[in-house]
């Protein structure tokens, strides 16, 4: 799974060293907003139309969070460490 969860050690393109490259809780936290407001509007939406029974749900938004979530995890990471290379994001130091 090297490359899905956890950065490559350099790209396999240019060379370019990863070990600068760390995206945190970053791309969670974002994917967290991104599937819980796709799925909560499309449930209610589904529940005020349809009102199907609670396995229905369940049968509905555990794949479609799973999917989203799983989905978008890659690409956040990914943007995540370009946008510190850009912009040449560093760890915080204290001026004295």
């Amino acid at each position: 799974m090297q490359g899905f969860l956890t950065p490559r050690a350099a790209c396999e393109c240019c060379g370019l060293d990863f070990a600068f490259a760390d995206s945190g809780d970053g791309p969670a936290v974002f994917i967290m907003f991104i599937a819980g407001f796709l799925v909560v509007g499309a449930a209610l939406l589904v529940e005020l139309r349809y009102e199907p029974p609670f396995w229905v749900h369940a049968l509905l938004w555990i794949p479609f969070v799973l999917i989203v979530s799983l989905g978008l995890l890659r690409p956040l990471k990914g943007l995540m460490i370009a946008l510190q290379y850009a912009n040449k994001a560093e760890e915080g130091r204290l001026e004295r």
